[in-house]
């Protein structure tokens, strides 16, 4: 049987890019490697720790945060095995969801190593060893990304005592003390997780800031709130040797700029330097696709690969790494193959680090701004002025508006509070289109919402805010 589209991985890109092709009258099929649907997403990745960070913020609460609110409870005693359980439960639901879809759109399934044979041509090799050979008009390659390691060390990850974010959800107890290598979304998420269940945390992170593409100004505070819950940073800090001992790990790192070599005793390290593009064995150096400096596929700006018919979206290719990303550009795909205009506008694509409280932003930052020398205006607002947030204890944090000096079309939108994930969505719609800052401070918002925030900050933007 031909096929008019073959997708190889069903991460959020795969599945959503099957999924749409599907609804356009195009015969799909996709192939991937795990027993489930959903790549590393679903299975390891973002939903999974998402339970955990509720569940774990939900112990947080119990045990330091209802006293305030006239909620007098003894401490909460943790059961662990329950919490893993309810984030295995969650990942099996979403899993199960995106299989019903799958059938629901009569897409073929085939469980097993996906390889390009040649343009038109996908092998499976089933875990047995079977091979069969499928034939296509395209070929999607949708296999995501893979943990990065740690540049120029060595090190053993055995998702044990040393591990990535795959053995991070998946512990069995809380340690004494976990060092994270890395101060980036992954590392901040998880560190968080088990600093509120009770571990020391140490975060060694490269860089002088966290999180070094966010926002510089909200770097700084973020950085202020997680030290203050409890999180240690060694940062400008550069990792040299991770090494396994009797009883836990030890990880060596020295100052950037030079200088003396500090050992950290830990429990357990979790390597959270960030991912890779995933290309191993997938026979595009047989095929001829190219690859860019940095392992990535290359693709043209409708998502093809320099070798026809064959596509290529998400992790894979360049852009952020993100789940939605993905799947914005697994729906232009399948448009694009099924005759229509597909495009995704890579300028407003929110990022948001799900930790207590949330940072999201979409759009340009500060520094990019000046270093691309345009002439912009910033207008923020606290959320210790805002009366939702004082309500509910959740005033650290607050919003900033970014807009060009002339124009005043937002330019960027930045948000470090409770809830900053879902209130970043109203600055997304609005740049989609080509909004300004007194279009945001002048549309009605319901109060009392801590998204009254974000009008405030556009009201400053432009001219004064209400309420400081």
């Amino acid at each position: 049987m031909a096929y008019d589209v073959i997708v190889i991985g069903t991460g959020p890109g795969g599945y959503v890019c099957a999924i749409k092709a599907a609804q356009l009258g195009l015969k799909t099929a996709v192939i991937e490697k795990r027993a489930t649907f959903g790549g590393t997403c679903l299975n390891i990745g973002c939903i999974p720790s998402k339970a955990l960070l509720h569940a774990s913020e939900m112990f947080h609460q119990a045990a330091h945060g209802m006293d305030a609110l006239g909620v007098e409870i003894q401490a909460p005693t943790l059961n662990l095995e329950k919490m893993m359980a309810h984030k295995d439960a969650t990942v099996k639901s979403n899993v199960d969801g995106v299989s019903y879809l799958f059938k629901k759109n009569k897409i073929d399934t085939f469980i097993g190593t996906g390889k390009l044979v040649s343009a038109g041509k996908v092998s499976v090799t089933s875990d047995s060893g079977e091979e069969q050979v499928l034939e296509t008009k395209n070929i999607v390659i949708a296999t995501g990304s893979d943990v990065a390691g740690i540049p120029g060390v060595t090190v053993d990850i055995d998702e044990k005592v040393i591990v990535s974010s795959t053995g991070g959800i998946a512990l069995d107890k809380v340690p004494g003390h976990m060092v994270v290598v890395g101060g980036g979304v992954i590392g901040l998420e998880l560190g968080s997780v088990w600093a509120r269940l009770g571990a020391k945390v140490t975060v060694v992170e490269y860089l002088d800031t966290i999180l070094g593409g966010m926002d510089g100004e909200v770097s700084k505070q973020f950085h202020r709130i997680l030290a203050k819950q409890g999180l240690d940073f060694k940062l400008g800090a550069k990792v040299t040797a991770v090494e396994k001992g009797e009883a836990g790990a030890k990880v060596t790192f020295e100052p950037v700029k030079g200088g003396e070599a500090t050992v950290l005793d830990a429990d357990i390290v979790l390597v959270a330097t960030g991912r890779k593009p995933y290309t191993a064995n997938l026979g595009l150096t047989e095929a001829g696709v190219a690859l860019d400096n940095r392992g990535r596929v290359e693709i043209d700006n409708h998502f093809q690969t320099n070798v026809p018919g064959i596509y290529a979206i998400g992790d894979v290719v360049r852009g952020p790494m993100l789940a939605h990303k993905a799947e914005d550009e697994g729906v232009a795909l399948a448009e694009i193959l099924s005759g229509q205009a597909g495009h995704v506008n890579y300028d407003v694509i929110p990022g948001v680090v799900y930790t207590q409280p949330e940072v999201a932003a979409v759009g340009k930052t500060e520094e990019e701004l000046k270093a691309a020398g345009v002439a912009y205006k910033v207008g923020k607002f606290p959320f210790s002025a805002n009366g939702r947030a004082r309500a509910m204890l959740a005033t650290d944090g607050f919003v900033k508006v970014l807009a060009d000096k002339d124009t005043d079309r937002v330019l960027g939108v930045h948000i470090i509070g409770f809830g900053a994930g879902d209130m970043i969505h109203e600055a997304a719609v609005l740049m989609e289109f080509g909004g300004s800052s007194e279009d945001l401070g002048r549309t009605c918002h319901a109060h009392p919402t801590m998204s009254e925030a974000v009008k405030e900050a556009a009201l400053a933007t432009f001219f004064k805010p209400i309420h400081m």
